[in-house]
């Protein structure tokens, strides 16, 4: 017997979940491994649990659904479950396998399965169609950052950051009155911010332009860079990078 397909249903609806799982019941190669009632919870059980397949809300309290994709780094295979159509040009824009209107049929959802099905046997491709959906997902221009702090998902909206480190491996954000941390890279960040609110001082941080109040000379053409934090923070900014920052803040 062959591996089944791992499936999470996400909605802020008990009965719609209900509904979901019970017709998913009728596939034989599916295997409900989770399911979520909000967004935030949401990415968790998709962070643990590793799916193949994702039925999504679109609307739900804390994170609608564009939001939870936005947040995961390894993004699964996605069937949105919606009572609204007007989300549909959306949803394909970040390229999901299926769009279906509740009620859901069983014929839809057979269809959405089959569709499913043939991207997970496809080896090879269905790694180029999850990193394409990834990149899709990450350029929607999302304007809050999920980030952690304990057990939480907290969404940080970008004016508020301040500045972003790298240290000792991991990745932080901070605000003017925390610090947080962020499940992916300075790279990635870097890639995924307005280029033209958020520039690199450095190889280890980026700087909110819109937090930055002093720039002192340093030592050897190098400058600090300080912000408007709680502890005043002040980030190096190298030689490299002082001539790109000239540009937009002449001194």
């Amino acid at each position: 017997m062959s591996t089944p397909i791992r499936v999470i249903v996400v909605d802020d609806e008990e009965l719609a979940r209900a509904r979901i799982k019970g017709l998913l019941e009728d596939f034989e190669d599916l295997e409900c491994v989770g399911e979520a009632e909000n967004g935030l919870e949401a990415v968790e059980r998709i962070r643990e649990l590793s799916p193949d397949v994702v039925f999504l809300d679109i609307q739900m309290p804390g994170m609608d659904g564009f939001e939870v994709l936005a947040a995961l780094d390894d993004v699964p295979l996605v069937i949105f479950a919606t009572a609204y159509d007007e989300y549909a040009l959306k949803a394909f824009e970040v390229n999901s396998i299926d769009y279906l209107l509740k009620p859901i049929e069983k014929e839809r959802l057979a269809e959405a399965v089959g569709r499913a099905r043939e991207l997970l046997a496809g080896g090879p491709e269905l790694g180029r169609e999850i990193e394409r959906i990834a990149g899709l997902v990450r350029t929607r221009g999302v304007d809050r950052l999920p980030v952690t702090r304990g057990k939480k998902i907290v969404l940080v909206d970008h004016a508020d950051i301040a500045w972003i480190e790298a240290s000792e491996g991991l990745v932080f954000v901070h605000t003017k009155e925390q610090r947080y941390i962020v499940n992916t890279t300075m790279a990635d960040l870097e890639g995924r911010l307005d280029p033209g609110t958020f520039f690199r001082t450095h190889r280890s941080s980026i700087v909110n332009l819109n937090h930055v109040v002093e720039i002192v000379p340093w030592f050897s053409g190098k400058y600090k860079v300080v912000v408007d934090d709680a502890e005043r923070s002040e980030l190096v900014l190298s030689r490299a990078r002082a001539k790109a920052l000239r540009a937009i803040f002449p001194w």
